[in-house]
């Protein structure tokens, strides 16, 4: 092990700073600050190749486009809360999604209000009454048949152009879901405060890379971390990944996102777990705790839950 850790030494020399401790070693690599657990260097990770990886990843993305072409059941449950945590509107339903000669529906097969989930002008329709409701039923119900989709993501950029309205913000949430760490182009005074591999962003974050095992499987786990002084300059406060050390597909994430400014404020914290099924990865479980105002809006607070199961070709 003493050898594997000198190479290692040797192979990061020009880009050592310093260490946090006797087992830990920090370096630098185009201005991020990064430590390496003593495992990680005894792995000997080629940490610009993994950058790289984690910058460029579409295997998150590519599991969640993969629901649209499985079968599943999801248990789900939206809490809307006031400012002292109690529910003031809720939902908890069971939905199966069915897939038939190319074409995907849902079916609900239990479901429970309270409060004023729904809007009330429009409840036979079931349109929520909240902007938290009618974002999640964006990203994972469907209404009516959709037909003719793929997981395929290559040549397909999350893009906010030609959108309006609630499209656009749907887009812009999907963009911050999918792809944190990106620039989100069309959200005032934040784009380019999403991007944290950024050479300009470099200073704002410490990084560290990492193993262990997360749900029976060998992971390295890549955390990002805003410097407290710098936490008025970022939108996402801490993501933490978990990659297969074998595959490098994602295996969870966790992720805390914030920002105010002014005409609008938010702070989200989000977790994901995904699980293989067959040769594709899918989403497994969805948790998120968000507090948000937009301006014209009332603010919101908002809790919910995504369970998937019975995932079926």
């Amino acid at each position: 092990m003493f050898k594997n850790i000198i190479a290692a030494v040797i192979f990061f020399s020009p880009l050592i700073l310093s260490a946090q401790n006797k087992n830990d070693t920090v370096i630098n690599i185009e201005g991020r600050v990064i430590t390496l657990s003593e495992v990680v260097i005894n792995n000997k990770i080629n940490v610009p190749a993994f950058i790289d990886r984690v910058k460029n990843d579409t295997t998150f993305y590519k599991a969640f486009r993969t629901l649209h072409i499985v079968g599943f059941t999801a248990l789900n449950d939206i809490r809307m809360v006031n400012k002292d945590g109690d529910i003031k509107a809720s939902l908890r339903s069971k939905i199966k999604q069915v897939r038939n000669n190319n074409c995907r529906s849902m079916q609900v097969l239990e479901e429970s209000t309270t409060g004023d989930i729904y809007d009330p002008d429009s409840y036979r329709d079931k349109n929520f009454n909240y902007y938290t409701g009618e974002m999640y039923a964006g990203l994972f119900f469907t209404k009516g048949t959709v037909c003719g989709e793929n997981n395929i993501i290559k040549g397909r950029d999350l893009s906010t152009a030609g959108l309006s309205g609630m499209e656009k913000h749907k887009a812009q949430l999907k963009m911050l879901f999918f792809n944190p760490g990106k620039q989100i182009n069309g959200i005032p005074f934040i784009s380019g405060k999403t991007a944290i591999f950024d050479k300009d962003m470099a200073d704002k974050y410490n990084m560290s890379i990492d193993m262990e095992e997360h749900n029976k499987t060998s992971c390295y786990i890549f955390k990002i971390k805003a410097k407290e002084d710098k936490k008025s300059d970022v939108v996402i406060d801490e993501m933490t990944t978990w990659f297969n050390d074998k595959t490098f597909e994602i295996v969870a994430r966790n992720y805390s996102l914030s920002y105010d400014a002014g005409v609008y404020d938010f702070n989200v914290q989000m977790q994901v777990e995904l699980t293989k099924f067959g040769e594709y990865l899918v989403p497994s479980l969805i948790r998120y705790i968000g507090n948000w105002k937009a301006i014209f809006k009332k603010r919101e607070r908002g809790i919910f839950t995504a369970t998937l199961f019975d995932f079926i070709k």
